[in-house]
């Protein structure tokens, strides 16, 4: 599948062990005196259809992806069953770092397999040859794009990259700073925008100083007060190590950058409050309808888009998820009245309007005079109904950040 970076956390039953008995009772009714050669022979026949159309096991195929990338993308997806007959899948793009990626949904019935990958916001539907040996479909993840799986065997099965290490995390009393770094503008081509945790280290990429004092300190545009107009237009790259090894948590990442911010752009300020209109996020009078994460998901969140409105949260707790708002979607502070604690996973698809993503330097085109049928709603009826949060405009005092000095960013 094509994961973010492109753009980066159950099914039926042919065959099995119940199949087999009702085969089997038939054989028996049948050749009841026939003699015991044949009886045992129809065990055997039932078990090779069984194997011969079971979903279970692992299958791949190559995705052709379209211009600009037009790459060829291996794509491995290993299939299980639990005992109670539930399926489980696992999806990899070994093209793409081949990291294991959970399967949403799952069925297989009558020979047709379908499957969703929520992190990815993309389905798979296909039906299985008459020998059980491929399945012909189509993955949907904006355009269809043809996939064929095949089913592997140990002599031709792909091999699938080792997982990236994961550190430990780092004490909880630590605090890092960053032991090496280095600042340098982006290159004035350079596409995309972001910050990663990756490995060991902390990279950004195409990145205002505006961004990175909105993800430092947790604040929006409007809680910057005093800055040079060059705050929004100047980007950089920026690569940093911790002086303490393994991974941070939330807060000692924004530790770090702050710490940064003072040393290599001299950032120095102070706070003050303001009356600032404001949304407010709540929960919803039917709850929220969110997922909790893995239990080794790590310590810090993921967020990403794959396209304007196409937004996945992974291991990511509710001020985690204003910030993101208030930093790249919105256009004024959101403020966590949910309550909710913990970290959770959701996929929020919504249709942009002209008045959103200004924080990413992206201008929304104006609605279509015809909408497509299965375009999503607004960004504020998609909370309500997927996520099952509710966002509502109000006054709010809210804490701003006023700048006494900012400079251009020292070498490295």
């Amino acid at each position: 599948m094509i994961p973010a970076g492109l753009a980066v956390s159950g099914f039926g039953r042919l065959g099995g062990r119940n199949g087999a008995r009702r085969l089997l009772g038939i054989a028996l009714g049948a050749v009841l005196m026939a003699g015991v050669s044949l009886v045992q022979a129809a065990p055997a026949r039932a078990q090779a259809a069984d194997q011969k159309m079971s979903i279970e096991g692992s299958w791949q195929g190559t995705l052709h992806t379209p211009p600009p990338q037009s790459k060829d993308l291996r794509i491995v997806l290993k299939v299980t069953k639990s005992d109670k007959g539930a399926l489980s899948a696992l999806n990899y793009s070994i093209d793409q770092g081949g990291q294991p990626i959970p399967v949403s949904t799952i069925t297989f019935q009558d020979g047709e397999l379908k499957f969703g990958v929520e992190a990815l916001d993309g389905t798979y539907e296909g039906k299985m040859s008459p020998d059980g040996k491929s399945i012909a479909g189509e993955w949907k993840q904006g355009t269809p794009l043809a996939l064929v799986f095949e089913r592997a065997t140990p002599e031709t099965e792909w091999t699938i990259p080792e997982p990236q290490k994961q550190l430990p995390p780092m004490p909880a009393g630590a605090d890092p700073s960053f032991e090496v770094a280095t600042v340098k503008p982006s290159a004035p081509d350079e596409r995309g925008e972001g910050l990663q945790w990756d490995g060991d280290r902390f990279n950004t990429v195409n990145t205002t100083l505006a961004r990175l004092i909105k993800f430092a300190y947790g604040v929006q545009d409007k809680q910057i007060l005093n800055g040079p107009a060059w705050l929004e237009t100047d980007k950089f790259d920026l690569a940093g190590q911790p002086d303490i090894p393994g991974t941070p948590d939330d807060h000692q990442l924004k530790s770090m950058v702050q710490k940064l911010l003072a040393d290599r752009f001299g950032l120095k300020f102070h706070r003050d409050t303001k009356e600032l209109s404001a949304y407010v996020l709540s929960v919803g009078k039917n709850g929220p309808k969110m997922t909790k994460p893995d239990a080794n998901a790590g310590s810090l969140p993921g967020l990403w888009f794959r396209g304007l409105g196409v937004l996945t949260v992974t291991n990511a707790t509710m001020p985690d998820f204003c910030e993101l708002l208030q930093e790249v979607v919105l256009d004024r502070p959101v403020v966590d009245h949910t309550d909710l604690a913990g970290r959770w996973n959701f996929l929020l698809k919504w249709t942009p309007d002209q008045s959103q993503f200004a924080g990413m330097g992206v201008k929304v085109p104006p609605p279509s005079d015809t909408p497509a049928a299965d375009a999503p709603p607004p960004l504020f009826t998609a909370i309500q109904e997927q996520v099952g949060l509710r966002l509502e405009a109000e006054k709010a005092q809210v804490e701003v950040l006023v700048l006494d000095h900012i400079e251009r960013p020292s070498g490295n």
